[in-house]
């Protein structure tokens, strides 16, 4: 395993293609210091900000780390990695949380606009009570296994997410498939109805007022099967698209192969959106559950 300066870094224990990052107490303090030279703001507001908020990261790294993010994520034999501090204090708040998960993410790519937010990055509570129109806050009800950016135009590399806050929280799991695990890969991959164009739309919460068309397998440069997939977005045009999804979803829930795995509070999980699918369990019943995560998704760097 790789060793950088300021980092323990290990095979995250529900599977080996995951990685697990944690910054030391020490690199924690002094971006905590460095943070506090930008409100959440200028942030907000400064795209430019952004990246120096990133280079601070990177620089107590040695400017080791974004290459060895991006070797992570560009590498179909891992494709994902789990970062966080070391600790976490008072300190690691949900301001710095903010901070650090744009400058990870200012180190891998562009961030793409999250409409639902309003800018780059979204911040939504599960709670026990919701009338929400998605899957997203549904607390009880399984969020199968999907890929992010399905209904938009911009292009989707990776994504983020990151636990801000959780409070008793019994269940809710993360759920994760490498397509070179999943059993019904190559079947599902060669099945031509998969590269036909589907429709996808979104429900109003999402504030994205167009529809897309794209097939729901493509490959990559080497010809290995990528996946743009969600269950509740696309609109199939007749029967045979119709049937396809059902089949493709039914596969998908019941692989033996998904990693299920705990995302500890102050941590983010960082995937491949090509070639790695995630979910959620469902929590366990609680009046009192609340959940809040950070998502941001994008694109990455052309250079």
């Amino acid at each position: 395993m790789k060793k950088i300066d300021g980092l323990l870094i290990a095979e995250n224990s529900s599977s080996k293609r995951i990685i697990d990052i944690k910054i030391k107490d020490k690199i924690v303090s002094d971006l905590v210091s460095l943070f506090n030279n930008f409100d959440l703001t200028a942030i907000e507001y400064k795209p430019f900000t952004r990246f120096t908020v990133a280079k601070y990261l990177d620089d107590l790294t040695n400017n080791e780390l974004s290459k060895y993010l991006n070797d992570i994520l560009r590498d179909r034999k891992t494709g994902c990695f789990i970062i966080g501090p070391e600790t976490v204090t008072n300190e690691t708040n949900d301001i710095f949380l903010v901070k650090l998960s744009t400058a990870v993410t200012h180190l891998i790519g562009t961030p793409n606009y999250d409409s639902m937010a309003g800018k780059f990055y979204a911040r939504f509570h599960v709670k026990h009570e919701d009338k929400s129109d998605s899957y997203l806050r549904k607390a009880y009800t399984n969020m199968d296994l999907h890929t992010d950016g399905t209904y938009v135009k911009e292009i989707t590399d990776w994504l983020m997410m990151t636990k801000i806050e959780e409070k008793n929280v019994e269940g809710g799991e993360s759920a994760m498939l490498h397509l070179d695990d999943w059993e019904y890969c190559k079947e599902l991959y060669n099945d031509p109805i998969g590269r036909e164009n589907f429709t996808w739309s979104s429900p109003k919460s999402k504030n994205v007022d167009y529809k897309v068309e794209h097939p729901v397998f493509f490959e990559d440069s080497k010809g290995l099967p990528q996946i743009s997939y969600i269950d509740q977005f696309p609109e199939p045009k007749n029967m045979k698209q119709g049937q396809f999804l059902q089949k493709l979803s039914d596969a998908l829930e019941g692989s033996k192969n998904k990693v299920i795995t705990k995302l500890p509070v102050g941590s983010a999980i960082v995937a491949n959106n090509y070639f790695w699918l995630h979910g959620r369990k469902p929590f366990k019943e609680n009046k009192n559950l609340s959940r809040e995560l950070l998502r941001i998704r994008g694109s990455f760097f052309i250079n």
